[in-house]
């Protein structure tokens, strides 16, 4: 994430993700995207979608922006639940290229987006994101059923299919989807059928290093020395980055074995390019061999995270989450 983390200097990690850490163990995050508003209403001939900003969990914090397209089709839209990148440490839902990735998958697929602003680490450590994942899940289930808090949100009543939900994250946001897509395997969600899981370039890591790790050690994007202490801010404390958050090929952890499979269709986009495009590769295969139909998209090309900065990427992007969607 290039302009996200604004210094290539992989021996401070600190400045190469543009944080802060304090004595109390809380952490300050320089801005580095601007914050986009949300949009409700049609302001320019330009616009892509309305957007709006809804409560998730008072108790949390937590929210969600809804996009909807500007003139949606007569046929009920499918919904996409989108979780951002940044390492489970920085970025925000609202920040810009966010926004603007979550519009445009909204206008080009169409389909009802909910982006999610979900807790970070050091201050709420995983598995808070994975609960903010369900939380946002269990939220869309209680408006297909009429018995959200505040009551039906019209756009999902007017437009939402909800036998159509796929997850959708990119970075830590495929990691989040992945994690939240196996708690919610025994949860009642009827009506709701999650069709798909889109997992974009996972976060992902381990204790041994892999070769495109040691190749790209000091990757201009996500070199080895910032990608770890993504790992030390966001994992449990005491954690190694072989629990199984960081790294779910580790044979040590059997806990979620047996429900791997039950996973719906997955769509893994890795880019060539990408520091833990090994480890991405080696999770599409491990999903495969537990039975889940993997869509793999594979590109030789490409840093982690390019769409948020290149146009041209971010359109085989849509154009892989539009083709897997309406499939």
């Amino acid at each position: 994430m290039t302009s996200e983390y604004q210094s290539s200097n992989a021996s401070d990690p600190y400045k190469h993700l543009n944080v802060t850490l304090n004595p109390d163990g809380t952490l300050t995050r320089h801005i580095s995207f601007p914050s986009s508003p949300a949009e409700p209403q049609l302001t320019t001939d330009s616009q892509l979608t309305l957007s709006k900003d809804i409560p998730l969990n008072p108790t949390t914090a937590t929210f969600l922006r809804l996009y909807r397209p500007v003139s949606p089709p007569t046929q009920k839209l499918p919904i996409i639940i989108y979780f951002h990148p940044g390492g489970f440490v920085v970025v925000s839902a609202t920040a810009g290229p966010m926004h603007l990735i979550c519009s445009e998958i909204s206008a080009q697929t169409p389909a009802l987006v909910i982006n999610v602003e979900y807790r970070l680490g050091p201050e709420h450590r995983l598995p808070a994101a994975y609960d903010d994942g369900v939380d946002t899940i269990r939220w869309v289930r209680d408006q297909a059923l009429g018995t959200g808090l505040d009551g039906s949100e019209e756009w999902l009543t007017e437009f939402a299919d909800f036998s159509r939900v796929y997850l959708m994250g990119s970075s830590a946001g495929g990691n989040l989807i992945y994690n939240a897509g196996l708690r919610v395997l025994d949860l009642d969600l009827d009506p709701v059928t999650i069709m798909g899981l889109i997992i974009d370039q996972a976060f992902f890591g381990g204790i041994e290093r892999t070769e495109a790790e040691l190749r790209l050690v000091n990757d201009h994007v996500l070199p080895l020395t910032a990608s770890d202490l993504l790992w030390s801010l966001a994992l449990p404390l005491g954690a190694d980055r072989d629990h199984e958050y960081c790294n779910p090929l580790a044979d040590r952890h059997v806990s979620y074995k047996e429900k791997i499979g039950r996973l719906p269709n997955s769509l893994i986009r890795v880019n060539g390019e990408d520091p833990m495009a090994d480890r991405q590769k080696a999770f599409a295969n491990m999903l495969e061999s537990h039975g889940v139909h993997v869509t793999r998209k594979f590109y030789d090309e490409g840093n982690h995270c390019v769409e948020m900065f290149d146009p041209k990427k971010a359109q085989i992007f849509y154009n892989d989450v539009k083709n897997f969607v309406c499939s």
